[in-house]
This record gives C-alpha cells, structure tokens and sequence, in this order.
C-alpha cells in the first residue's frame, strides 16, 4: 500500500490525480482505520491530508457559516460561530464518542464516509448545507443530500477532496432539534439519529425541514414533512403532530433489522422522537 502525507492542499490534490477506485482519503481515522483493521476495506493507495492546515477553520460569511472539512468535533463544540449557526450540528458532535474520538473526527469524514448512521449527517441535511469539493480540475458545490448517494457512496470524483461545508443564515423564527437513539447517549453507534429545523410562529409550524440517519440506507430527508407543513394554509399545531409524524415516518423511512437494532424498533423510534421536537416547537414562546 502506498501512502502519502500531504502538508498542503496543492500535494493532496497532485496525490489525488491518479487516484484509482482503491485509493482512499485519510482525514480523522476513525472510520477508515478501523475498516483497515477489520479487513473490509483493503486501499492500495492512501492521501492522508490530516495535516493540510486550508482543509481546517471556522468562518462565518455574510450568507453564514463555512467549517473546514479537517474541523473536528471538539473544534465544533469549542466554536462560538457554529454555536450561533449550526447549533444542531455542535449538539451531534458532543455525542459522537469520546473525547480521544472528538479530538480525531472531522466533518468532512463523517460526510464523505456516508454511514447511514452518521451523527453530523442528519444534522448537515436539516441544516441546508452545501459541499464544497475542490480538484486541479476546479471547485464546485452540491447539496448535501444529492452528495450523498446511497451506502457509504457520496458525489465525490476520485481527484476530489471535500474543502468544506457551507451552511445559510438561519432565520430568527426558525427552531431546531437534534435527537439521537443509541444503546448510550454516546460512544454508542446510533439506532435513530433525527434533526430538524422549523419556522414557528405562534405556536404553529410553517415550514420544516428534517432528516434521520439508521433508518434507510444512507442519511435521508423526511419530505412528506416539509410537503405537509407548506400544503397546511395556516401551519402545523400541537393536535396534528402525532398523525403526521406517523405519516411521515411511514413514508419517507426504510429502516432495516441489524445486530444493533430492528425496524420495527427503529420506527417506532423515529416517530416518538420525531413527534416530541414538533410538539416541542409548538409550545416554544
């Protein structure tokens, strides 16, 4: 196996442009050394970008916030910015595992490993958030959810290398929600993982915008809600929150039985927490 330490953006992307399908990106190591370990993945080829210094930092923009993909979960929980900005994505990180894992997990592994059950993930989608990946070729900008394709596939070429994530401006109405399942509150893998961001006003839901993790093959968007709530001329209130979050889980949620859990658990799951942060919107002053 070969394996090259990259100290600037420029070398990575050098190493990266004859990269096979074999080739692997090394940021943390949380996940990718492991699936060495275990043997399920074997790489011929290894770009560890752990010490590009461009690929880390915490901006705030005009239109909101930019974290470099190297940020680490620890980086998140000590920022005042993404606390301001992408508070749900900071509350995912305190729970991601322990503190030696926190200090190695950056966001861009997370995202670009696209483990269905990935903590950030959920939150990223909820949050509106932008990929920007960067290549000698260029840089361009996705989606999120159209980055992640499906288990553990994401959009990214093989010359690419996820820069950053950008996420927009919240609104002041807006209100949000991180939820997570698991066996412990952390350093478990998750069962259900769900966020949700909402305009409320007066106790009524106008738009949402949620997603979940562990309940479909990769991380996905729950649109039956979005849909619903702009389809409802004066919003979503307290009394249509059970309904819908049965309609809405029953829709959009393909969960799966596995050793950590099963779908009927997984379902039931998802509609209780999912059901508990809109009702929890609808009673926020």
């Amino acid at each position: 196996m070969k394996v090259v330490s990259a100290r600037t953006l420029d070398e990575a992307l050098l190493a990266l442009r004859d990269a096979g399908p074999d080739s692997r990106v090394l940021a943390g190591g949380t996940d990718l050394m492991v699936e060495m370990e275990s043997g399920r993945t074997q790489p011929d080829f290894v770009v560890d970008v752990w010490k590009v210094d461009a690929l880390r930092g915490i901006r705030a923009t005009p239109l909101g916030i930019e974290i470099g993909a190297l940020t680490t979960c620890a980086e998140l929980e000590r920022s005042a910015e993404a606390s301001v900005h992408a508070d749900i994505l900071v509350e995912a990180a305190r729970w991601v595992g322990a503190a030696q894992i926190k200090h190695r997990a950056t966001v861009g592994g997370n995202l670009g490993t696209a483990s269905p059950a990935a903590d950030l993930n959920p939150a990223l989608f909820a949050l509106g958030a932008r990929v920007k990946l960067v290549s000698l070729r260029g840089e361009r900008e996705i989606a999120v959810e159209a980055f992640v394709k499906g288990y553990r596939t994401t959009d990214r070429a093989l010359d690419e290398l996820i820069a950053s994530i950008v996420i927009p401006a919240r609104s002041p109405h807006e209100r949000r929600a991180f939820r997570k399942v698991g066996t412990r509150k952390a350093q478990s893998i998750s069962k259900v993982v769900l966020a949700v961001c909402a305009e409320v006003e007066a106790g009524s839901i106008r738009s949402a915008r949620a997603a979940a993790g562990s309940v479909a093959d990769r991380t996905i968007l729950l649109p039956t809600l979005s849909n619903a709530v702009a389809a409802s001329a004066h919003g979503v209130r307290a009394d249509r929150v059970g309904a819908l979050s049965r309609e809405v889980v029953r829709a959009d949620a393909r969960p799966r039985d596995d050793v950590r859990s099963s779908a009927e658990y997984r379902t039931f799951a998802l509609e209780r927490i999912l059901a508990r942060a809109l009702l929890d919107f609808t009673r926020l002053p």
